[in-house]
């Protein structure tokens, strides 16, 4: 099986020909960072993007780590505390939050929920970061 055919990401599904619509909610079920995150969800690769819908639970979070590839994080639940590249950001329900390419960056679950929030990467790496 070619590298084009299989996920970058351990346990993510890779989409084939024909396929074009995802459960996100019944699809497999992967840690987000096993070595450095509490976020665990559904993963799925196409050609050049991955996108994944993770659940970090309440008073959890992701130690600092970075990724060579950049990330888009759509906040659909709860409330994300981040720091990016030294910055404090606070994502809550409806807001889009940017991580460039190798930013070292951290996030806490802060709110009463849990956070849920829809990711997407370029698929030049997979979706777990490296632990600083």
């Amino acid at each position: 099986m070619s590298n084009e055919t299989i996920a970058r990401t351990p346990g993510a599904l890779r989409a084939g020909p024909g396929q074009h619509l995802f459960d996100l909610g019944t699809v497999n079920h992967i840690m987000g960072g096993p070595a450095y995150s509490t976020a665990n969800g559904s993963c799925i690769e196409g050609d050049r993007m991955i996108v994944a819908l993770m659940r970090m639970p309440a008073g959890t979070g992701a130690e600092v780590h970075w990724h060579p590839n950049e990330q888009w994080i759509y906040v659909l639940e709860g409330r994300s505390e981040m720091t990016i590249e030294g910055k404090k950001c606070v994502g809550t329900p409806g807001m889009v939050i940017y991580i460039p390419a190798k930013a070292m960056h951290d996030a806490r679950s802060t709110g009463d929920t849990d956070l849920v929030f829809f990711t997407c990467k370029d698929r030049s790496h997979g979706i777990a970061g490296i632990k600083a």
